[in-house]
């Protein structure tokens, strides 16, 4: 009984060995099968003969849908560094790719000159619709009410483009022409609004006409200011130009030297008789094309100014509060290109001069006189300015 279970087991052990033998054998000969082809790849891949370096790095990857988009980025012809070091110049992708697949070399190709004629289409598309264009809106006045500071707010915005010197086109040179008028202007896209500003249009009597005869949808903008204010501080100009060799302003305001007797041909008083110059431009332009500007807000409060000025003007709401900042030693507000700027662009000098101090009489007769002119001023705009 023993002896035949011992051989039995015997057997079993015969049978298991052969059969690890037989795997391992198989085992042994994968092996060296794969030593021999690993090596073979290897001599295939980095011969130096058949695959150079250069060659090597500047195969393109399988970027197959996608590389229509990365064609901007990724130029066909050199391929200069990547980390480690230098590499040297790479072969065309499009002749490397001739030598993988032509088909696919072709379509690249095809795909690479349709795509480079829309980038030219578009290109020259953009220059032909970037032009000089006549203004869509014009500052017309009033001289020293703020009309510079509202220009250099307005410059901000990115939909705005404005000329830089007053053109006095439809007051000084309108015998020109409006081809003339136009080159003044600057390029602009058509989403572009063009603008320009010229103090004196509001009051010269020729200009409404003449505006509405280039465009009757033409936008006004007009800033005004206490109009005893307003004079001092163009009297103070006038000052500045010539040198102090002037008249006093008393002499010139009233007549004889009497208070009580306004010298309305001078121009720093008739300018403030904002009515008046205000019914030229009703008779020509309707109300709803016209939009008034608080001179003394621009200053306190620019940013609600200017939210108002660009829904008049169409414009989305890009100048805010936050665009501002006060200069201290002159009280007057600098406006910031971008938010986070620490620094704002602020008016010149002349901007915010130091008024002479003028006896109290002459203020108050200068109140009296405008003081009818305002309330009707009021009533018209149907605004409130509150000068006293």
């Amino acid at each position: 009984m023993l002896g035949v279970m011992a051989s039995k087991t015997i057997r079993k052990i015969r049978r298991k060995s052969w059969c690890t033998f037989i795997s391992g054998l198989c085992s042994l000969v994968l092996l060296c099968l794969f030593s021999f082809n690993n090596q073979h790849l290897f001599r295939e891949t980095w011969d130096s003969k058949k695959n150079p370096s250069s060659k090597f790095y500047s195969r393109p990857l399988e970027m197959g849908y996608h590389y229509r988009n990365l064609q901007n980025v990724i130029h066909y012809g050199n391929v200069s560094q990547i980390q480690s070091g230098v590499i040297s110049e790479g072969t065309l992708f499009k002749e490397q790719l001739k030598h993988d697949d032509p088909r696919r070399s072709k379509t690249l190709t095809e795909e690479a000159k349709v795509s480079g004629k829309t980038d030219k289409l578009y290109s020259m598309d953009m220059e032909k619709e970037r032009k000089r264009r006549l203004p869509q809106a014009i500052i017309i006045g009033v001289k020293k009410g703020g009309t510079r500071a509202l220009l250099e707010f307005l410059r901000v915005h990115p939909d705005v483009q404005a000329t830089g010197p007053e053109p006095h086109f439809f007051d000084k040179h309108y015998h020109k022409g409006l081809e003339w008028y136009r080159m003044l202007m600057p390029e602009t896209m058509p989403n572009q609004l063009t603008i320009e500003k010229t103090p004196s249009y509001f009051v010269t009597k020729e200009v409404p006409s003449r505006i509405f005869k280039m465009s009757n949808s033409t936008k006004l903008l007009l800033v005004v200011r206490d109009p005893v204010t307003r004079a001092i501080s163009d009297y103070t100009q006038i000052l500045s130009k010539h040198g102090g060799k002037i008249k006093s302003f008393q002499s010139s305001a009233f007549l004889n030297n009497d208070t009580t007797k306004i010298n309305t041909s001078w121009i720093v008083i008739r300018i403030g008789l904002y009515v008046k110059h205000l019914e030229n431009w009703l008779s020509v332009f309707p109300s709803e094309q016209i939009h008034f500007v608080h001179g003394e807000n621009l200053v306190t409060n620019p940013g609600e100014e200017m939210k108002k000025v660009q829904n008049f003007l169409g414009l989305k709401q890009f100048i805010t509060e936050q665009h501002f900042l006060i200069n201290k030693s002159r009280g007057f507000p600098c406006i910031k290109k971008k938010i986070t700027n620490k620094r704002g662009h602020c008016l010149d000098e002349t901007k915010g001069r130091k008024h002479p101090k003028l006896p109290a009489d002459v203020i108050s007769s200068l109140k009296r006189f405008y003081r009818p002119y305002n309330e009707k001023f009021y009533q018209v705009t149907n605004i409130n300015f509150n000068w006293i």
